[in-house]
């Protein structure tokens, strides 16, 4: 069954741009692989793909064909996709309304899944230890 999801028009227009420049025929779709994250949130796997995969939904959006496994599906359901770009991220967004912020006290302070967070601190400029000759 096909969630009850919304795609927004950036969303629509980046995932369109993904599936045109892949070199694959016209009838290819985007394959969206969506998981929980952490805190609140999501994290997602896409790529442009001829045809969907054995248990893979098509759902059909302005003649758009997005791919979506079964967990997929149960965790887009009543979710918005957007795509947002910003000066140091840009990729697709999750919004789901009926979700409650995270209250944990690393909710603020974690980075987002992938990224190490480091100190500034720890950053050194240091030389190498002198070769000595035997």
């Amino acid at each position: 069954m096909l969630p009850n999801v919304t795609i927004t028009p950036a969303a629509e227009k980046f995932i369109k741009r993904i599936v045109r420049f892949s070199g694959l025929p016209e009838s290819a779709g985007f394959r969206l692989l969506v998981g929980a994250g952490g805190c609140s949130g999501y994290t997602s796997e896409f790529s442009a793909e001829a045809a969907p995969q054995p248990g893979e939904e098509t759902l059909t959006v302005n003649g758009l064909r997005i791919f979506l496994p079964a967990e997929s599906r149960l965790i887009l359901e009543g979710v918005t996709v957007d795509f947002a770009e910003t000066a140091t991220q840009s990729g697709l967004t999750f919004i789901n309304p009926n979700q409650a912020a995270c209250a944990c006290s690393t909710a603020e302070t974690a980075p987002p899944s992938g990224v190490t967070k480091i100190e500034i601190s720890a950053i050194v400029r240091s030389r190498p230890a002198p070769i000595l000759a035997s």
